[in-house]
């Protein structure tokens, strides 16, 4: 199964030439920025069969060569469109287009078979991966805690695996021999005023949360269960990943939770200002941190923070399916496995401030924290020797420099 790379620009899910910001949202805006930034993903999956070689004909065949069927990741936009009459008059091919679903919303849908055939396109398939996409890739990058450069918490980057794999899927259901997508090697969003970090951004840019000087002047509550790092519930109610999630994107809209400005680097080297809407990520990546508090003792915590880091660049550069970021996957369930309970959370005006949390497996021990007299585990004249001994690499090093 060949690759082809269409000659057309694609948008990103940062700040655009024009028009309103799009969003990462874990649940991305438009799926045509989602499938076609799955390119990454879907030349790591096809490398290891091997492209097949087109091959220019003197009899039939198109401009380029020769394909039997391409399937095309498709947004029903200008660019889409246009590479499917490009692609059949260069590879003289059936193209057939692909759709995500991965909660970008209804209106996103509506028209694209018409517009798809009318392109000359044989048929268009669309996949529901709504569910899949938030229980298989979103789930663990919260359990893991990966945020990219201390903000981005991965909702583009997340979207792009579920989706590359999805195409592939088709790919073989329709007996395709190549994929397109029409993706830059660097990406389109460069330019105008809202790419400047001086600039602050335009209140109309964003689609998913209200402007927090505008959000409800009451604030509100919200708990989530969780159960090994994953959340389960909503103020008690038990809810599939995905249902779990449009709710919070929801609730946490209505109050400004989740916009983030920031300036990342990109995997390419150049660095990018995005700005992101993730009202709902906003709201449990705050949860399991706060619950992982009682759960997770020091070394415990500092080691899972570490390989953290390492984990979001790995969701980032497009490796999902790396060995490592399985075996770091790994790692991450088993030290979640305690952390187990909920949080309650307090939302107001673009704010998150914790007001509960509590686990059955929590590590917090009121009658040995307090300062008044305990259970006799804690006993404060220890300390003197632990302060001592904790302090005699400095004292041993003051020692030296003052010749003693």
């Amino acid at each position: 199964m060949a690759l082809l790379s269409a000659t057309s620009l694609w948008c990103c899910f940062k700040v655009p030439a024009s028009g309103p910001a799009s969003s990462s949202c874990w649940y991305p805006q438009g799926i045509h920025f989602s499938s076609v930034n799955a390119a990454a993903s879907i030349q790591m999956a096809l490398a290891a069969e091997g492209d097949t070689k087109t091959t220019k004909t003197k009899s039939g065949g198109g401009i380029r060569g020769k394909l039997n069927k391409v399937v095309l990741a498709y947004s029903g936009g200008l660019d889409t469109s246009v590479i499917v009459p490009w692609l059949r008059e260069n590879y003289d091919c059936e193209v057939v287009c692909f759709t995500a679903d991965v909660g970008q919303g209804v209106g996103e849908m509506e028209g694209l078979e018409a517009k798809a055939k009318a392109s000359g396109a044989s048929q268009l398939v669309i996949k529901d991966l709504k569910e899949e996409f938030v229980k298989e890739y979103v789930f663990p990058c919260l359990r893991a805690g990966a945020i990219y450069e201390r903000k981005y918490l991965l909702g583009t980057s997340m979207a792009r695996p579920v989706i590359a794999k999805a195409m592939v899927d088709v790919a073989r259901e329709v007996g395709a021999d190549a994929v397109s997508h029409g993706c830059t090697g660097k990406g389109n969003d460069q330019g105008d005023i809202l790419e400047d970090p001086a600039n602050e951004p335009k209140k109309d840019m964003y689609v998913m949360t209200v402007d927090p000087e505008e959000a409800p002047e009451e604030p509100e509550y919200v708990e989530i269960g969780i159960v090994s790092g994953i959340p389960v519930s909503i103020n008690g109610k038990e809810l599939s990943p995905a249902n779990l999630l449009a709710v919070l994107n929801e609730l946490g809209g209505r109050h400004g939770i989740g916009r983030v400005d920031m300036v990342e680097n990109r995997l390419v080297g150049m660095k990018s200002r995005g700005v992101y809407e993730t009202p709902g990520g906003t709201i449990l990546t705050a949860a399991v941190r706060e619950l992982e508090s009682l759960t997770l003792d020091r070394e415990s915590m500092q080691a899972k923070d570490n390989i953290a880091l390492k984990y979001a660049e790995l969701v980032y550069a497009g490796r999902w399916f790396d060995p490592l970021r399985e075996s770091m996957d790994a790692f991450m369930e088993k030290i979640t496995e305690t952390t187990t309970g909920a949080v309650t959370l307090k939302l107001y005006k673009g704010s998150l401030s914790v007001a509960s949390r509590r686990s059955q497996y929590s590590l917090y021990r009121q009658d040995i924290s307090s300062f008044e007299e305990g259970s006799g585990i804690y006993n404060q004249a220890d300390a003197a020797g632990f302060i001592r001994l904790y302090g005699l690499p400095i004292r041993v090093r003051a020692m030296l420099q003052s010749g003693l």
